[in-house]
């Protein structure tokens, strides 16, 4: 899927979290696309630093914990230093986290996945906004999920730190409104990446049958993949959506229309879902 460049995003400057793969890298590629400077910021340096290598002086690489400030902070630092100015923050990384029955899950993997799900969500959000309020402009996205919208389409930490991506979206976007700063989420569906490919077949390359298996579930009949969140992202960047803040854009396939699906995650042993898809 391409959207064309047409430049919605010329002299834009742009901060990616979790840009070195999934649906982060697919943003970062239409973010330049459309005339964008974007900042790779992730903690995969090997994958980060092969975007930035694809996409030119269009990019720089910060290596990024999305649980320590001190990266955040310095993910921020770099587009201003380095292209003078921060339009866009994307707070895009996350994880699948641990899995798992409630009455058995450990306070430590629940503490874990929290801090990159939505503490990170709240650093990306401190960091922009103290460069954006002195501009007076500047476009926040967060990620949430599908499991922000409704209970049962994700583990329990998960569905808790994404419905908390929505209530500080819409928090921070009342707050930061006089400041000319529109704050917005996005609540993907069952996309292909390998993080979904790690939980959906157990194999995180393996991309091919959890585009066949998300096909079987979505109402349209075929899967989404990170261009169909991307060209969603581009859309709350641009001036297209200059008027719409607060917002949660779900991107399903009309999948949350359909109330509730059967639990996939809160049973059996706790596990916990990492970076790229990994498991423990």
């Amino acid at each position: 899927m391409s959207t064309g460049s047409t430049g919605r995003l010329d002299g834009k400057v742009a901060v990616i979290t979790g840009a070195a793969s999934g649906i982060g890298a697919g943003t970062a590629r239409m973010f330049v696309a459309e005339g964008a400077k974007v900042v790779v910021a992730d903690l995969q340096d090997g994958a980060g630093k092969a975007l930035v290598a694809e996409l030119g002086d269009a990019t720089r690489f910060a290596h990024c914990d999305v649980t320590q400030e001190a990266d955040v902070a310095a993910a921020v630092d770099l587009a201003v230093s380095e292209f003078g100015r921060l339009d866009i923050m994307f707070n895009n990384a996350g994880i699948v986290g641990a899995v798992g029955k409630i009455s058995e899950m450990p306070a430590d993997a629940w503490d874990h996945t929290m801090s990159i799900l939505l503490r990170g969500v709240f650093l990306g959000v401190k960091h922009s906004a103290r460069v954006m309020q002195p501009q007076g402009s500047g476009v926040i996205i967060n990620t949430s999920s599908t499991a922000g919208i409704l209970g049962g389409l994700g583990p329990h930490v998960y569905t808790a730190a994404k419905h908390g991506v929505i209530g500080l979206t819409k928090s921070v976007a009342n707050e930061l409104a006089p400041d000319g700063i529109r704050v917005n989420a996005i609540s993907p569906g069952n996309t292909v990446t390998a993080m979904t490919a790690a939980v959906t077949t157990g194999d995180a390359d393996n991309t091919e049958a959890t585009a066949a298996q998300i096909a079987k579930g979505s109402p349209l009949g075929y899967a989404g993949v990170p261009d169909d969140i991307a060209a969603a992202a581009l859309y709350l960047a641009s001036d297209e959506s200059r008027y719409v803040s607060g917002h949660t854009l779900v991107v399903d396939a009309g999948q949350t229309t359909a109330g509730m699906t059967p639990q996939r995650f809160n049973t059996g042993p706790t596990r916990q879902f990492h970076e790229a898809g990994r498991i423990t």
